[in-house]
């Protein structure tokens, strides 16, 4: 669905500093085109209450993390090393999450 530069990816999933983690992905998904944006926007604030329901679905957010994160975060190029990016995916999209409010926020 979106297609991230690695190198952007990585940055933001490395990056020691929670804070810095965070801005690092809402400065990206401020630069979607709006049409994306708000697609990411809406599937995200529907993830959240598929994770709300956690009790009855089990789904947590490690777990919606794990399921959508390498459908959701695609490399511009595929390399070799597909595991790794699944764990930055994933993370990712956990971290978005998490901070939906602040990511989206206005």
């Amino acid at each position: 669905m979106i297609h991230f530069d690695k190198c952007c990816v990585f940055c933001c999933a490395e990056s020691p500093d929670y804070k810095q983690r965070v801005q690092s992905i809402k400065d990206l998904v401020r630069q979607l085109p709006v049409c994306n944006h708000d697609t990411m926007q809406t599937l995200f604030k529907h993830l959240r209450k598929v994770i709300e329901h956690g009790e009855e679905n089990r789904m947590t957010t490690q777990s919606v993390a794990i399921v959508y994160g390498p459908t959701l975060l695609r490399p511009e190029q595929e390399t070799w090393n597909i595991a790794v990016h699944m764990v930055y995916q994933n993370q990712i999209v956990e971290l978005i999450l998490l901070e939906y409010e602040n990511i989206f926020g206005r």
